[in-house]
Parts: C-alpha cells; structure tokens; sequence
C-alpha cells in the first residue's frame, strides 16, 4: 500500500509542479506583453520552432551519452535511459533553483545506481568545467567578431566596479579556503576533505579517460545543436529571419549567461535578447516577440521532457 501511494505521489507532485510553474509564468506577464505575444505567436512560423525543438531534444540525448564516458572511467556501468532520466530532470529542476539540476543527477545515480553521490556529482562537475571553457571560447569569439558593437553595451550594463570588488572579495575567500583546507584540523574539514577528494576523482575522470577525444566530440556536437537551435529559432519571425549567424551567435551568448544564472532566464532572457537585436537594428517589440518565443519554446521542451522523466523513474530497476 506505502509503495503504491509512493508511486503515486511520485506521478503526481510533478505534474502538479508543472502546473504551478505555468499558471505562474502566464500570470507574470503583464497584458501589454500578453498581446505582444499573441499577435507575433498567430503570424510565427512553427516549422522552425519544431525544427529547433528537436535539437533541443538531440542536446538531451547527445548529453545523457556523454555522461557514459565520465562514469565508466569511475567504475559505474552507464544506463543510458536513467541518464537520459536524470539530465531532463535536471534541467526541470534548475527551473527553481539554477545549477540545482546537477544536484539532482547525481542524486538520481545515488538512488537508482547506488553510487556514491560525491563521485557522480564529480563526473558532472567534470562535464560543466569543459562546458564552461567551451562557453568561454562563444564569449571571446563574440567579443572579437562584434566587438565595436558590444562594447557600448557591455559598459551600460555591467558595473565594472562592482565586478571587480566582487572579484576581490572571491580571491581572498579563496585563499582563504585554500588555508582552511591544508592547515586545519577540525573534523568538520577532515570530512570535508575527503568529500572533495572524491569529486576530484569524478572530475578528473575526464582528463585520465582513454576515450577522452571521444567525449570532446561530443561536447561540440552539444554545443553546436544548442547554438543552431537558437539560430533556426530566428527564421520563426519575419522581422529576424534577416540577421546573421554572427548576430545570433551573439545573443545566444547572452541568452546562455542569463539562463545560467538566473531561474531558466525567466523574465531576463527576451528583454536582454531584444537589447542586443536592437544594436543590430530590430525593432525592441520585434526582438521582445523572438524571446519570448525562443524561451518559450525551450521552456515547453524542459517541462515536457522533465514530468515525462519523472513518470518513467518510478518504473526504472534498482542496483541490489
């Protein structure tokens, strides 16, 4: 009887999640922007928002097989479909709280795989660390190619002294940390310790892998599907099917650090999209429109594939 409410409950405190999530998001638009919206949602091509939603899709899939890689080097036996499981949760779950997804992954092989959660979310640390360079490398070719356009842009909304007082403030809490690390004691920090130890081992799975070239390969291949699916999201609307792929790979750079850092880049990600669109001469209402449509778009897909993960784990087999 427990075991069957369990199941339930596990069916249905998703979907009701989802629910929330929507009533909340369509309550915060304001009527202007509701209008905005359906007028360019009526005359908006969905051909390409499909095409694009299928990417999204693939980025999934690519993702969930790569992670085979960083746990085979750590001595698990990868399950494709419980990783496939475990990243659209985690992406559902970065909805709340943002990079809290990665928590929920490892938390996924913990329960249904049985391994160590220290180790698992060290393979996923691994896995964001070569993300981030390859994000990082968008940046400065963005900056490089369109420099003159962003500068002026860059310089209204980010506060340099701020940035950097932070930045000094993160340098001394890390040496800090480093001295705390090597020189204390305490058992809180013993234990500490070797909890780090056993992420350094997740995330070094990556560098000691024999099929290293193989998982660098995909990591492209993620990273190309996301950015192409931002771009053929352009030719949705007639107003920017015109700019380049420069233009776009620009505002899928920003569009990628506001969904970092925020909650899915809910209520961020089309105002700044259609900030940068009007550099390059969009029309803001035009550019609000195409935001909202790509996140939309892409919210549908994580929600979609979150719930539908979150009714299959129930039927997924344990490790004994």
């Amino acid at each position: 009887m427990k075991k069957r409410i369990s199941n339930l409950l596990s069916i249905l405190i998703p979907l009701l999640l989802g629910v929330v999530l929507m009533i909340y998001s369509y309550n915060s638009f304001t009527e202007e922007q509701l209008q905005e919206m359906k007028g360019y949602f009526l005359t908006a091509d969905y051909n390409y928002v499909l095409i694009s939603l299928l990417l999204a899709t693939s980025g999934y899939v690519l993702r969930a097989y790569r992670w085979k890689y960083t746990l085979t080097q750590i001595g698990v036996v990868p399950n494709f479909k419980l990783n496939f499981i475990a990243v659209s949760i985690g992406y559902f779950v970065n909805l709340s709280i943002p990079r809290s997804g990665e928590v929920s992954r490892a938390l996924i092989l913990k329960k249904y795989q049985d391994v160590p959660f220290d180790k698992a979310f060290g393979t996923i640390i691994g896995e964001r660390i070569v993300d981030f360079f390859i994000l990082l490398f968008f940046i400065f070719l963005s900056l490089i190619v369109e420099f003159n356009t962003l500068k002026s842009f860059l310089l209204s909304y980010i506060p340099i002294g701020k940035l950097v007082l932070i930045l000094a403030i993160g340098f001394i809490g890390f040496l800090f940390s480093l001295y705390l690390y090597f020189y204390s004691k305490s058992k809180f920090i013993l234990s500490l310790k070797s909890k780090i130890e056993g992420l350094k081992e997740g995330a070094l799975s990556i560098w000691n892998m024999p099929s290293k070239w193989e998982f660098l390969t995909l990591t492209l291949l993620i990273w190309l599907s996301y950015v192409l699916m931002f771009y053929i999201t352009t030719f949705a609307l007639e107003e920017t099917s015109s700019i380049t792929f420069g233009t776009a790979l620009i505002a899928f750079v920003i569009g990628s650090l506001t969904v970092a850092f925020t909650n899915g880049g809910f209520g961020f990600f089309p105002v700044l999209i259609a900030k940068i669109l009007f550099l390059y001469h969009i029309p803001l209402e035009a550019g609000n429109a195409f935001g909202w449509i790509a996140w939309t778009s892409q919210l549908i897909i994580i929600v979609f594939l979150g719930l539908l993960s979150f009714l299959l784990l129930p039927f997924v087999k344990k490790n004994k």
